[in-house]
């Protein structure tokens, strides 16, 4: 069998350095003339015992294993950082969170590269794992499958009290309310976030099987499926097909279109252009304003919606999504499986329409994730609004500026925030925050305060799970100088979704003079990486990757 990388590994030509390496092999105890005549495939494995969203990897690995010792191959695990954004909430933690995404990427490229694997299976759920990994698949171009570790099943659907749905808002019960926010199960949480948005993107990638992603986690079809991913990765090292073979720019294009469709996280914003940039192509936030008028938000998933992704996956999954949008898709472009997305759609079914409704019942007439433009985001900023109060698409109001979210926690709790106002949060982007920081606690905060008509502004960024008239990326962020640094309480801003504006009503003249007086805020980093992400680390807009 071919064996295009690791070959280097059995080469005997110089006899003294050979002898220690294949005698180093041989203390795994893996028989050598054996490992010298079949490929060799990593795979690349998130799990740990700290979160649900990755605590069953341990299992599908080992399936993958036995699909890749079934189609001639032997498998080698090595594992990752599994960081999970909703234990990081609310604290110091998630400034670690995003930065973590490029350690991965890293992770996976440098062991890989280093050690000559031939083929790769990525095993992940969660929100900045599989981005990494797709990262760090587009680096290395090897023949490369990804194994999405699907969703969990919330705690609702395990009560009696349940309706259909699993949206906290449609329940008065406490321990109903709680249960629609509690994973019962592994598998990543329940909601079209950025875990299962990313799941989901990995099959319009192509480089996941198609059907896959919204398998449930504890599922014996998500056994199966792990079998399947490491058969089909010796397989495409036998034809000599790598990753970029998939991920083409109209995979990207996809990738996009089926984000809209699914209502997906406004994270889309950063881990689609940064995959991008390692593909050497472009995906400027723009890019998300076109496609958002070619295809509507056709699924109502949690947040947008009743439906959890367990009903997206009983009503036909990703393949029937990309059915209903087929019109606006590349449909040429290829799966690791073999057809193409003219051939996966021609045979996808749509079970159930409630969930995935024809064209002209979309659940919001637009794409999911818009950008905004204006005085206050001369480079863009993000909302998701299809998750927005439709009442509040067009909202001014005087500013309440934060200089952390720290200090909007506290301002919560002490009341100062009241009905009309625009909360602004700055020093929270990718080089102010540090880490470019989610703010779900704020948004949960608000949420829960019984203010109506409150809107929220920040150069950091939101769980996909966030709603409300929300606005985050704000580019240039504050640490940057950016518009947003100018800001005083009481300044009045407009946000526009239908007009793609972001504007605060100051004088070229008077933003001039305040940010010539602005100074950056003066913060201790501790040593380590975060110092060296502050320094390379790009703006928002850009997908905050590491220039």
């Amino acid at each position: 069998m071919k064996k295009p990388r690791s070959q280097v590994i059995f080469d005997r030509s110089d006899r003294a350095i050979s002898a220690i390496r294949l005698g180093i092999l041989a203390g795994t105890g893996v028989e050598v003339e054996e490992a010298a005549q079949k490929p060799l495939i990593a795979i690349a494995n998130s799990h740990t015992e700290f979160n649900p969203g990755h605590m069953h990897l341990r299992g599908l690995a080992q399936r993958v294993r036995e699909g890749v010792l079934a189609a001639g191959g032997l498998a080698f695990e090595f594992n990752v950082p599994a960081p999970c954004d909703g234990l990081a909430e609310g604290h110091h933690g998630m400034r670690y969170v995003l930065p973590q995404r490029e350690l991965i990427a890293d992770a996976v490229e440098t062991y890989v590269r280093s050690m000559r694997f031939d083929g790769l299976v990525l095993v992940a759920s969660c929100d900045k794992i599989i981005p990494g990994m797709l990262m760090a698949a587009a680096r290395l171009d090897l023949p490369t499958v990804l194994l999405p570790g699907g969703p969990s099943e919330k705690a609702i659907r395990q009560r009696r009290n349940q309706v259909e749905s699993v949206r906290l808002s449609d329940y008065q019960d406490p321990e109903d309310r709680l249960a629609c926010v509690t994973s019962g199960s592994c598998g990543a949480c329940e909601v079209m976030g950025t875990a299962n948005t990313f799941q989901c993107l990995g099959e319009a990638l192509g480089l996941a099987l198609p059907g896959s992603a919204t398998v449930p986690a504890y599922a014996a079809d998500k056994l199966r499926l792990a079998r399947a991913c490491g058969r089909r990765v010796v397989g495409l090292v036998e034809e000599g097909l790598g990753a970029r073979r998939y991920l083409t720019a109209e995979a990207l294009e996809n990738a996009l279109l089926l984000c809209q469709a699914l209502g997906g996280s406004t994270n889309a914003a950063l881990h689609l252009p940064a995959l991008a940039h390692e593909l050497g192509l472009e995906m400027p936030l723009e890019r998300f304003n076109q496609a958002s008028l070619r295809v509507p938000t056709l699924c109502a998933i949690s947040p947008n919606g009743p439906h959890g992704v367990l009903d997206l996956h009983r009503a036909g999954g990703v393949p029937a999504v990309m059915r209903r949008i087929a019109d606006q898709l590349n449909l040429e472009a290829l799966t690791v499986a073999g057809p193409t997305w003219a051939e996966v759609t021609a045979e996808a079914q749509v079970r159930d329409p409630a969930v995935i409704p024809p064209l002209e019942r979309p659940h919001f007439a637009q794409g999911g994730t818009v950008a905004l433009f204006g005085n206050l985001a001369p480079e863009g900023a993000v909302i998701k609004q299809s998750a927005a109060n439709p009442e509040l698409h067009h909202f001014s109001g005087p500013a309440r500026v934060f200089e952390s979210e720290e200090d909007c926690l506290a301002g919560l709790r002490q009341g100062v925030i009241v009905e009309g106002e625009v909360v602004v949060i700055r020093n929270e982007g990718p080089k102010g925050g540090p880490g470019m920081p989610e703010t779900l606690a704020v948004t949960v905060g608000l949420n829960q305060s019984g203010l109506q008509r409150v809107a929220l502004v920040t150069d950091g960024r939101f769980s996909g799970a966030s709603q409300g008239p929300c606005v985050g990326h704000v580019s240039p962020e504050a640490a940057m100088g950016g518009p947003i640094a100018a800001l005083r309480d009481g300044d009045r801003i407009t946000i526009d979704i239908a007009e793609r504006r972001l504007e605060v009503q100051l004088s070229p003249e008077e933003m001039g003079r305040r940010l010539a007086a602005w100074k950056p805020r003066s913060q201790e980093i501790p040593p380590g990486y975060m110092r060296r992400y502050v320094k390379l680390v790009s703006s928002a807009a850009q997908g905050a990757v590491l220039d």
